[in-house]
């Protein structure tokens, strides 16, 4: 008989599949794992690839709960946290949809003479400046008396769950000088607004994904209207950072030739708009993974999120003169659609629990050994996740947040955010290597690994036990071994955080009390406390014996875990 169970923490599984089928897809977890960290080798500088996050209603931004999540966010990591946001540009009230918001920055009067309205983005960009966070400014979409006529778009806005980019909205502008022109306005009225000084510390990217239907152009009106747009900003701000495609993948023939001929167009051409080089201060693109369901459970699709960012990198790698330039992914997610609840795909009952976090947790370490070995600039890998109003407690949205509750994802973050100073070596016996990753996944064996950083009087170390397949499967029982304390540190204090079903999870919590819609005040303040950040037992100090400590723990399916030394 098969019936469907939920397994806790977005899991949903099969009795079949998880008790009547020994061995079943439950690859075995060796009987202990050792993690050696050696402090004294360090790998580079560690980045804070972290502290980028995104969404597509901008108008979210300064609703009740968005608001919230802002200051958490800016509190996750001592860094400069950056947000993205679609719709910048977009005609409308301003009123939030799903994947729509609107600003009305831009309009013709009736002698078709442009008129500015900066009142709905000024609330937006406000919030920002009072939650402390940076704007990652993304230049779309195109308002509607701007919009050309493109055969067969009909209608400005398509409503959701209709494809939203359907719409005039991703049209081409009818006249590009005068997109120029919108977006030098809009620039300046941002100096004039917060500042040069802190205006040029923000990234400007031109559009989202022009490779798809979210640009209903050609390849060489892509590149016109970043030609113009960049000008127009640098007009307005001539120490602006600047770039783009921010296209998709590169995870297809299309995506990747896309990438190459923008990557051609600044290396080779003359800008359309002013005829001088043109500008690129960054590159950006989208590779994402493709969680599925499998034989009754979910399984994830890490390979093909970080075969599509090796690809990028590797054509980044090929120009000399971009090589170093900053790489922002800027969506960097396991799938693609953050709006789409497990509801609409059962599958994102992943993104309630926390083999989200794991999955990001590994995808963070991936990353940074994929942009080591082309040798190129990895700056950000931008989670394109925030929240939802109005919706209900854990319908399975990509956020981090459900209704100002926490999800497991968002500890992750933190956890990211109390590592600093350099990377150091880290070697596991239960690892699964990056090249079996990139071929495979986590299919097999589960990947019980980690990195590690070390900073002034302290060091911390991210371990995680990982596997695509959302099943119950053994515990790990971890040892990790950290070498290379100063000579003469006697004790370190260790702080251990933990994310997996019982810890730094809201969701368990929330099934616990019955899955209410309408928790009471006192159910709510509970759910509030357990979508924080937890330590798995009290701090406590460790003997030093010859620069070493030996940290002991058991390891669950799809936990992580952060282990924080400090020492004076």
């Amino acid at each position: 008989m098969l019936r469907w169970l939920d397994g806790g923490a977005g899991r949903i599984v099969l009795l079949m599949c998880a008790v009547c089928m020994p061995g079943f897809a439950q690859s075995s977890t060796p009987a202990s794992v050792i993690i050696r960290v050696d402090l004294a080798k360090t790998l580079g500088p560690y980045t804070p690839i972290y502290r980028w996050f995104g969404y597509d209603e901008s108008n979210y931004t300064t609703m009740k709960y968005g608001k919230q999540l802002l200051r958490e966010l800016h509190d996750l990591t001592p860094e400069p946290v950056y947000i993205r946001a679609h719709h910048l540009l977009t005609s409308g009230n301003g009123i939030a949809e799903l994947k729509w918001s609107s600003s009305n920055v831009f309009s013709l009067d009736l002698h078709r003479k442009p008129v500015y309205d900066f009142t709905i983005t000024d609330q937006t960009f406000d919030e920002y400046q009072r939650a402390g966070v940076r704007p990652f400014v993304e230049l779309g979409f195109m308002p509607k008396d701007l919009a050309a006529d493109v055969p067969g778009v009909n209608e400005y806005q398509v409503h959701y769950p209709q494809p939203t980019m359907a719409g005039a909205s991703n049209n081409p502008p009818k006249d590009y000088a005068m997109w120029g022109q919108l977006v030098r306005k809009f620039t300046e009225h941002l100096v004039e607004r917060y500042g040069r000084d802190k205006v040029s510390a923000w990234y400007f990217e031109v559009w989202n994904e022009p490779d798809i239907v979210y640009w209903h152009g050609t390849d060489q009106e892509y590149f016109k209207l970043y030609d113009y747009a960049v000008a127009g900003v640098r007009a307005a701000l001539p120490g602006a950072k600047v770039g783009g495609p921010s296209t998709t993948g590169p995870g297809s023939e299309k995506s990747v030739r896309f990438l190459e001929a923008f990557l051609n167009h600044c290396l080779s051409d003359r800008s359309a708009a002013d005829g001088n080089p043109v500008p690129l201060d960054f590159i950006s693109f989208h590779p994402k993974g493709h969680p599925e369901t499998f034989d009754g459970h979910v399984r994830m699709g890490l390979s093909d999120e970080l075969k599509a960012a090796r690809t990028g990198f590797d054509i980044v790698a090929k120009y000399p003169r971009f090589k170093r330039l900053p790489i922002i992914l800027s969506e960097a997610d396991p799938e693609g659609c953050a709006a789409c609840s497990m509801k609409t795909n059962p599958a994102n009952a992943y993104r309630n629990g926390p083999l989200y976090a794991t999955y990001t947790a590994v995808a963070m370490k991936a990353l940074q050994d994929l942009q080591g070995q082309s040798g190129v600039n990895l700056a950000g890998m931008l989670s394109w996740s925030f929240e939802f109003e109005g919706k209900n407690y854990f319908e399975g949205f990509r956020t981090l947040a459900t209704n100002g509750i926490d999800k497991p994802i968002l500890n992750v973050f933190r956890m990211a955010g109390l590592m600093s100073g350099d990377r150091v070596a880290t070697d596991s016996a239960g690892r699964v290597s990056l090249g079996e990753i990139l071929k495979s996944g986590v299919r097999q064996a589960p990947d019980v690994d980690g990195f590690a950083t070390s900073g002034e009087r302290e060091a911390a170390v991210m371990v995680w036990n990982y596997h695509d397949d959302d099943l119950p499967a053994p515990t790990a029982t971890v040892q990790v071994t950290i070498t290379g304390i100063p000579a003469g540190v006697n004790r370190v204090l260790l702080e251990h955080y933990r994310i997996d079903d019982t810890h730094s999870n809201a969701y368990t919590v929330w099934k616990r009390m019955g899955s209410p819609q309408s928790p009471t005040a006192e159910q709510y303040a509970q759910l509030r406390q357990a979508g924080q950040l937890e330590l798995l037992t009290s701090p406590k100090w460790l003997d030093v014996d010859q620069g070493k400590v030996t940290v002991d723990t058991e390891l669950p399916r799809q936990a992580t875990s952060l282990l924080r030394l400090q020492w004076k």
